[in-house]
């Protein structure tokens, strides 16, 4: 589990790195979704399901992430099920915020999974779903996510050249 949250950390940094606030928010083709919401979309979605699954705080909140992105949306947002015009709303000052949250979350991540014994991979976290959700599935759920949103924003960036 640390191997695959470190390869998602080394393709959001490569994705992030020397682009501009433009180039974060660029849309391919209006529509598409820019690599300023893909990555604050999977930063937001594994600080969501790991802090709840570890019974923790998002660092969205309690560091104080949600003030310094100043976007408009209430704090529980994740990005999940949104539209044009919301994901057009998310745009950042530098690719350093979308680090910089991305980094707390993912040591945070590395934190608890380093600790985890492998008896608690089958705890139930989720019973909304037949059949419940176990913490090991809902940790490899996480890291697809996070790996076809990172990639989705590596293919946005080889096209801004």
């Amino acid at each position: 589990m640390v191997d695959a949250f470190e390869r998602v950390h080394e393709v959001v940094h490569h994705v992030v790195d020397g682009l501009t606030p433009e180039q974060l928010a660029t849309r391919i083709d209006g529509k598409s979704n820019s690599i300023a919401w893909l990555i604050w979309h999977l930063t937001r979605i594994q600080d969501d399901h790991l802090a709840d699954a570890a019974d923790l705080e998002q660092i969205w909140t309690s560091k104080g992430w949600n003030e310094r992105f100043g976007l408009p949306f209430n704090d529980g947002e994740t990005g999940y099920g949104m539209g044009d015009k919301q994901v057009a709303e998310v745009t950042v000052s530098s690719g350093e915020l979308l680090t910089g949250y991305f980094d707390e979350v993912h040591q945070q991540t590395l934190d608890y999974v380093r600790r985890l014994p492998d008896s608690e991979l089958t705890r139930i976290v989720d019973e909304r779903f037949d059949p419940p959700v176990q913490l090991g599935v809902r940790l490899v759920s996480v890291i697809s996510d996070d790996l076809q949103h990172a990639g989705q924003a590596a293919f946005v960036r080889g096209l801004l050249g």
